[in-house]
């Protein structure tokens, strides 16, 4: 039997050194803070860490009521594009979920394991199977990079009490590791599918639902977010986000997908095969 490639090397540069830099911030808060003890903060933050279990398993039970598990029994070819993302990426243990709304979006959640993906049901109408393999890649990602759970600890760490102008900035440093993080698991999305074109085409989509549906509808799409930087209040407005601006991680993928490095990632992945 072949042996599995297992890697996380796609992760963006910069997203550990933005971790390690908020976590020192968060500890230079707790140090220099007249307000906040240390055992007081180490509270907070465990009581912030078991309310998010506690709403992970809420969470996680009102979706098995109103969402359908991905499986092959219950939609074979839903399940056949989970198991070719899930051999490539190695996540772990992993629960997928068609769910019913309006949106075009998917997410992914869970301290403990099994982490759950939930990917809804309008993406389904709207995307091919390679740009379906990019979305389904880009949450599993999050999952193999450790960003579910840490997203609950920093999250906690973010909140604990200060005065306010340290609380402007741990909340912006969470803010600005998020967005790290979407790169990293952009990469994923781009090694899920295996191509670049389908990786931005699924981007657009996202964004555009079906006003892309159409080539020319497709580029006008494109056009306007290719301008979302062009102007101040938007690169304001990123800063704020736990997204980077499209034309951001557009160009991102596009720079990645030239380096060396993607191509032996991607030719060492595109040999894991679903069992």
């Amino acid at each position: 039997m072949r042996p599995i490639f297992d890697t996380s090397a796609y992760r963006y540069p910069n997203e550990q050194m933005i971790l390690a830099l908020t976590l020192l911030l968060v500890l230079a808060v707790i140090a220099i803070s007249a307000t906040v003890t240390l055992c007081t903060s180490g509270l907070f933050v465990a009581g912030m860490l078991l309310l998010s279990f506690q709403m992970n398993q809420s969470h996680h039970q009102t979706l098995v009521r109103h969402a359908l598990p991905i499986t092959p029994s219950s939609q074979p070819r839903l399940a056949r594009l989970v198991s070719i993302c899930t051999a490539r990426l190695q996540p772990g243990p992993v629960e997928v979920y068609a769910a019913p709304g309006n949106q075009l979006n998917a997410y992914t959640f869970g301290v403990s394991n099994p982490k759950v993906v939930v990917l809804f049901s309008p993406l389904f109408e709207l995307m091919d199977a390679d740009e379906l393999r990019f979305v389904i890649g880009h949450e599993l990602g999050h999952v193999r990079l450790g960003h579910t759970w840490l997203n609950s600890l920093l999250g906690g760490m973010a909140g604990i009490p200060s005065p306010f102008t340290a609380a402007i900035l741990l909340a912006f440093a969470f803010r600005w590791w998020n967005r790290s993080c979407e790169f990293s698991a952009d990469r994923a999305g781009l090694l899920a599918c295996g191509s670049l074109e389908k990786a931005v085409s699924a981007l657009v989509k996202l964004v555009a639902g079906a006003r892309a549906a159409d080539t020319r509808a497709y580029q006008r799409a494109l056009a306007s977010i290719e301008a979302e930087d062009d102007t101040a209040l938007n690169r304001f407005g990123e800063a704020l986000s736990t997204h980077p601006m499209l034309v951001r991680r557009i160009a991102e993928l596009r720079r990645y997908a030239a380096t060396p490095q993607y191509r032996t990632l991607q030719q060492q992945v595109d040999q894991n095969q679903p069992q």
